[in-house]
């Protein structure tokens, strides 16, 4: 957020639905999808300006999907993008799939800690190797998912990216 918003982007940060005080409930990533395109939308209606998308972990599994289909979008950031199942307490671990990231031919840039457990280095390569350029993959070594203590190399990285691949 901080670094796009030193850009002067424009920045809308929210709840999935069912979290936190959002309305509804959770839907696997299927309805979040949604939610992304109705944020795109209403950012589209209030700014009239490119868009930049940026998604962690869950929000970077739903988000792109959303994003890479959406003609206003002019790139897309994944963050601790969750390459390896996630457990969660109540249901089967999740896998989420990134199939629909060979068709995205927008500026990717792929962020993800060395010591990321929800994106092993070697599935977060694989995946991005898989895919079209333009793309990019920042390793943060010393990070974990959450880049608990690196969050100013993610910021780093982030600005560095958009100079270079958005102006």
């Amino acid at each position: 957020m901080k670094a796009l918003n030193s850009f002067g982007f424009p920045v809308l940060r929210f709840n999935f639905r069912g979290t936190g005080l959002s309305q509804g409930e959770h839907d696997h990533g299927i309805g979040e999808v949604d939610d992304v395109r109705t944020a795109l939308d209403w950012l589209n209606s209030e700014y009239h300006l490119p868009l930049v998308f940026a998604g962690f972990s869950f929000g970077a599994a739903v988000g792109l999907r959303a994003a890479c289909a959406n003609e206003r979008v002019r790139a897309v950031i994944g963050a601790g993008v969750p390459v390896a199942p996630v457990a969660a307490d109540t249901e089967e671990p999740r896998v989420y799939s990134f199939d629909f990231l060979q068709n995205c031919r927008k500026p990717k840039l792929f962020v993800s800690g060395a010591r990321d457990q929800f994106g092993p280095r070697a599935k977060i390569e694989a995946l991005v190797a898989s895919i079209p350029e333009p793309k990019k993959l920042v390793v943060i070594e010393g990070a974990d998912h959450f880049f608990e203590g690196r969050l100013h190399e993610l910021r780093d990285a982030i600005e560095a990216w958009v100079k270079e691949a958005v102006f």
